[in-house]
């Protein structure tokens, strides 16, 4: 078999099979395989990429496994409605207007589907090193952690780990378990924190082992890592979030001009 290579002449070592689905998810995720559309016919691929039946049916398996696409017996394999999904951070970051709930809650439903958000639970914790950073604290100092997963139709869409300063917390609805009406940018804003910047670092991880069980992940693909910081009136830091999704079925969307 002929390993195919890049023009810097680096082998791609994964099997046929693995590349097989890595070109049909670039496909499916440009969109040139439309929600609803169909894929190649099995001889179609055979010939495409040089391939048995076998390895090519191993290649639909994998995305079948990660909810990409769907078959059905005596029929085409198609691709999986609203599995790509374009979350916009700026959409959701100013509070709910009150009673209203979260504002993730409101965007995401307007993608389709039920949108839930599951507290898991509540604690005060030593922080990760980038988060302690982020938000100034010292080696001895500890946060309050708010941890929750968020999904659309029963499929757990983000992790997220929200920490605040123990010092802003303490004594207020952050630090209870419990869900906070209108989400924690109303409730800092209440308080006299109103979130002015959020400010994101965004990469690509591969998924720890409480990551792939959260979110229900088929295999060790990227996940999207979201570290974001919220700032006050002064610059004040209020809140560092971890955010984690599955990278090959959402997408960020960032609008911004020139500096």
């Amino acid at each position: 078999m002929i390993v195919p290579t890049t023009d810097t002449g680096t082998e791609d070592r994964r099997s046929l099979h693995e590349r097989i689905a890595a070109d049909l998810r670039d496909d499916i995720m440009s969109g040139n395989l439309a929600p609803g559309s169909a894929l190649p016919s099995t001889a179609q691929l055979k010939t495409k990429f040089n391939a048995s039946n076998a390895t090519v049916q191993k290649a639909l398996q994998l995305l079948k496994d990660e909810r990409l696409v769907v078959g059905r017996a005596g029929a085409s394999v198609t691709v999986r409605a609203h599995r790509q999904r374009t979350m916009r951070p700026a959409s959701y970051m100013a509070p709910a207007e009150p009673g209203q709930p979260f504002r993730w809650l409101t965007e995401a439903g307007k993608l389709g589907g039920e949108a839930r958000s599951t507290l898991l639970g509540v604690s005060e914790v030593r922080p990760p090193a980038d988060v302690a950073a982020v938000l100034g604290i010292a080696d001895d100092e500890t946060v309050f952690l708010r941890h929750q997963v968020l999904s659309i139709d029963g499929e757990p869409v983000e992790l997220v780990k929200s920490y605040y300063p123990s010092a802003l917390a303490r004594g207020t609805a952050i630090a209870e378990k419990r869900k906070i009406r209108g989400g924690t940018p109303a409730l800092l804003a209440a308080l006299g924190f109103p979130p002015r910047l959020s400010v994101d670092r965004v990469s690509a991880r591969v998924p720890t082992q409480e990551q792939y069980q959260a979110l229900r992940l088929p295999s060790d693909l990227p996940v999207l890592r979201t570290l974001r910081v919220v700032y006050s009136d002064d610059d004040r830091p209020i809140e560092a979030t971890v955010m984690v999704k599955a990278g090959h079925l959402y997408e960020l969307q960032y609008e911004f001009t020139p500096e």
